[in-house]
């Protein structure tokens, strides 16, 4: 009986470190990102006023082609976005977020949002009005530093 224990007791642990090790690596899977913008940024039918934001993967990670942007905090969802795939030539080493700039005095307009590591990313649906608009526009990328978040920022767990 003592050797059935010490099995089961090794099993556990073995069980136990395997749930901690994928939640450890959520943010992965969604995506989740903490995105601050210094002026208001177009996204799909609405504005962002400058602030920091929570981008993710729609229903945690498991609809690629779909994004959520949330506040920082992630009490408030501002949207969830149909996005199309698109390619980068190697993996970002850091997000990079892809605007066209707008006439003058209107915000940049977000069209694409690249993960670390990836090179796939999300470029947003518009319009036709302003996908044209945008295919006319000058497109600037910025990378953006350290913005992954862990799981349990995103979510409040653990404060």
């Amino acid at each position: 009986m003592k050797i059935n224990k010490a099995y089961i007791a090794i099993g556990l642990i073995i069980a136990f470190t395997l749930i901690v090790e994928l939640a450890a690596h959520a943010d992965e899977f969604d995506h989740a990102t903490k995105i601050t913008f210094t002026q208001p940024v177009q996204i799909p039918g609405q504005v962002l006023t400058a602030g920091t934001y929570l981008f993710e993967l729609g229903d945690h990670g498991t609809e690629a082609n779909v994004v959520q942007i949330f506040s920082s905090d992630r009490r408030v969802l501002y949207g969830t976005f149909l996005t199309s795939f698109t390619d980068l030539q190697e993996p970002a080493n850091d997000v990079e977020l892809t605007f066209a700039e707008s006439e003058a005095g209107a915000p940049p307009v977000l069209v694409k949002w690249f993960y670390p590591g990836s090179e796939i990313g999300n470029e947003f649906e518009y319009s036709k009005q302003t996908e044209k608009q945008v295919a006319q526009d000058k497109l600037e990328t910025i990378v953006v530093k350290d913005a992954p978040v862990l799981r349990s920022e995103s979510t409040g767990a653990g404060n």
